[in-house]
């Protein structure tokens, strides 16, 4: 078995503010009562200075010519009902502000909890009788990263009451269960070994606020539910399916532990 080895935390320089389009994003807050991290952190701090100044730019960020298409979509209209986005909701600068934030969120409609792919997709499907589009495609990662750019700046603030909860606690409950080969819980990397060494990167908290994320790895978007699959490929699990119940308690879960962390969409990470 392949030894994890990790070596004393190194953090980013003090003082360091992320700043975009004359706008500080905030990048630390103090928890809110039940979460364990303190202070809360978003993954940008723990990035190289280099990778910083990429998000900073939005001509520099590699993440934006999909925010564009993401636009172009936005505007063009498509399946039965010949309508776009845009013929529903308008000015995605106004209709969609604070949505990113929110999400995921339960739909009462759908008795279901919903991520904004989820919303994407029913509102292809019954307003504009279109097909829906895969998870990770480039028409859904252009779409997320467009209307995800319109909360940024924004606190990320989701709901865990009501039926939500249910969701919330079965998200929780995944974050502390041991996987894989390798044994191991998000909660061993992001909370008790944030900030130090695993091979040539620094372990962060694992924050969502920042998804889809420009990953150099990936050599452009990814979703957060590819996030999830990546770390349980990582330890050797068999991943749950992106969409699924799981990743979306999940992901319900991490977002609540960066609760009031600004929304960076679209982040650049390594």
């Amino acid at each position: 078995m392949t030894a994890v080895v990790m070596t004393a935390p190194a953090f980013a320089e003090e003082g360091v503010k992320l700043v975009i389009d004359g706008e500080e994003l905030t990048t630390e807050v103090a928890p809110q009562e039940g979460n364990p991290l303190d202070p809360v952190r978003s993954g940008w701090t723990f990035r190289s200075e280099e990778t910083q100044a990429l998000e900073t730019d939005d001509f520099e960020n590699p993440g934006f010519p999909l925010v564009d298409y993401g636009e172009e979509l936005w505007n063009t209209a498509d399946g039965s009902t010949g309508k776009s986005c845009a013929s529903c909701h308008g000015d995605a600068s106004e209709s969609m502000k604070g949505v990113r934030a929110s999400m995921p969120k339960w739909n009462k409609e759908k008795n279901t909890l919903f991520t904004l792919e989820d919303y994407i997709n029913l509102s292809r499907e019954e307003h504009q009788g279109a097909k829906p589009w895969k998870w990770e495609s480039q028409e859904m990662l252009g779409m997320t990263a467009y209307i995800g750019l319109q909360s940024r700046g924004m606190p990320v603030n989701v709901s865990i009451d009501g039926p939500a909860k249910e969701w919330f606690e079965k998200g929780k409950k995944m974050y502390y269960t041991r996987y894989g080969q390798l044994d191991l819980a998000c909660a061993q990397c992001h909370e008790d070994n944030q900030g130090t060494m695993i091979r040539a990167d620094h372990l962060s908290q694992g924050q969502i606020n920042g998804f889809p994320t420009y990953r150099f790895k990936w050599s452009g978007l990814g979703s957060i539910h590819r996030r999830f699959k990546g770390c349980m490929d990582n330890i050797r699990a068999e991943p749950f399916k992106r969409g699924s119940d799981e990743f979306t308690a999940l992901e319900l879960y991490v977002a609540w532990r960066g609760q009031g962390l600004s929304v960076e969409t679209p982040a650049v990470r390594n």
